[in-house]
């Protein structure tokens, strides 16, 4: 008899409380999946781009990104301890703050992460392109379409990659940094970086670092795997900063060599732009770089690309739940497995942007609609009580004020294309919700 109430108590204790995930990941598992996130497009597309804005001052804004997304990654931490759900300033901004600022992180980030998978579909395409020796930049629109359509099948399909291809990945990727950084500086010529630093202003150091404060904010992922993360309220801060500082430690390498042996090799334009490294590598006496820098570059991208439409199909699924865009972004294929209509909307919006072809617009709206996104996820950390808090509130005023300092910093027509289309997201959203309920 004993032996089936225990059945029975057990059996009623899933129901009432369904299976959590295994905690299986420490400080290392979880640095490694910030790795992955974090270390692509922003390593081999945007470097470029800043160091042609900034000179050798790449360096510095690099660093200065960095601070910035250790006092927005602590506070992301912080609120993911305390509100635990899929979302993030989306549903912090609903929880702490009010419906309009929660609409208004769910738009930005989708605007930010869809310019961002339109730079990753370009970059790829400026790699695979180089890596296969085509030389005319009018394959590099059609190749970055065909791939992001490729890709958003795979997503219709249900198939996620796994920690095993992350950690492949993320291993090809590491590895060709490596050896692009170890063959790189014995090619840099210190004196010209040293003749060249006067011509790095302010305003450019600034302009660089608002770019390059988004090749660092792939640590979200840590801050959400609170579930699978042994003893999370120490992991994930330690792991975020780990992350932060080794990412730091491979930026200022890559730029130090993109600044310093890049010297004038690649221009702004569509087709350098889409792959700076790749074009730095062959100038390079040890032959064979180029090739396996490009095979990580294509890596990287691809997964990059992947995983943007994953979660940009999933955000406009929650904000279809919640009426903030038209319900029919919420509808799932038959089996419940795919918001299918999303994931379609999700691949022609990307593939509107790869249409401009210009791979720093895409970066730079990028960078303005993710520096407002952060700057609502620290007013949202301004609100934690005390008992929730895990840091000094100074770091959330500290966040706050760089985020929405660097947004404008942008390019005057990115800017105020974003506030545009803020404003025309608080407008869809009245017309949507009003339209509902009636």
């Amino acid at each position: 008899m004993l032996p089936y109430l225990r059945s029975v108590i057990a059996a009623n204790h899933f129901y009432m409380s369904p299976p959590l995930l295994k905690r299986e990941l420490g400080v290392f598992g979880a640095t490694l999946m910030g790795l992955g996130s974090i270390v692509g497009t922003g390593v081999f597309v945007s470097i470029g781009i800043a160091a042609e804005i900034a000179g050798p001052g790449v360096i510095l804004a690099v660093g200065i990104a960095a601070l910035v997304a250790v006092c927005n990654g602590l506070n992301s931490a912080q609120l993911a301890a305390s509100h635990p759900v899929s979302g993030g300033t989306y549903e912090y901004g609903y929880k702490y703050l009010n419906p309009w600022l929660g609409f208004t992180a769910g738009w930005m980030f989708l605007l930010a992460k869809t310019a961002s998978a339109a730079t990753a579909a370009l970059g790829f395409a400026g790699y695979f392109l180089n890596a296969v020796g085509v030389a005319d930049r009018t394959y590099l629109i059609l190749t970055a379409l065909i791939a992001t359509a490729a890709l958003t099948l795979i997503v219709l399909t249900g198939i996620r990659r796994s920690n095993i291809a992350n950690t492949v990945t993320v291993s090809v990727t590491l590895l060709s940094l490596a050896v692009f950084i170890a063959v790189g500086l014995p090619e840099v010529r210190w004196e010209k970086m040293s003749a060249l630093q006067n011509d790095s202003s302010i305003a450019s150091i600034l302009h660089a670092t608002a770019l390059m404060f988004v090749a660092y904010t792939g640590y979200g992922r840590i801050a959400t795997m609170s579930e699978e993360v042994r003893e999370p309220r120490k992991t994930i801060p330690k792991a975020i900063i780990l992350t932060l500082v080794l990412t730091m430690l491979l930026y200022v390498a890559v730029a130090i060599v993109v600044a310093g042996a890049g010297g004038d090799k690649f221009s702004l334009q569509t087709g350098a732009a889409a792959a700076p490294l790749e074009v730095i590598a062959r100038s390079f006496r040890i032959p064979g770089v180029s090739q396996l820098l490009a095979a990580g570059a294509i890596t990287a991208m691809l997964g990059v690309l992947l995983n943007l439409i994953l979660g940009l199909s999933r955000v406009w699924l929650a904000m279809g739940r919640r009426l903030d865009v038209p319900r029919v972004l919420a509808r799932l294929n038959p089996a419940g497995t795919t918001p299918y209509v999303a994931v379609v909307f999700v691949e022609i919006t990307i593939a509107l942007l790869i249409l401009v072809g210009d791979v720093k617009t895409t970066w730079s709206f990028s960078a303005f609609s993710v520096l407002i996104y952060y700057a609502i996820t620290n007013l949202a950390a301004l609100q934690l009580s005390p008992a929730e808090r895990l840091y000094p509130q100074w770091l959330a005023w500290v966040g706050l004020a760089a985020c929405l300092f660097l947004a404008f910093w942008v390019e005057r027509e990115i800017w105020l294309t974003g506030l545009a289309l803020i404003a025309a997201g608080w407008i869809w959203r009245a017309i949507v919700r009003q339209s509902q309920r009636n």
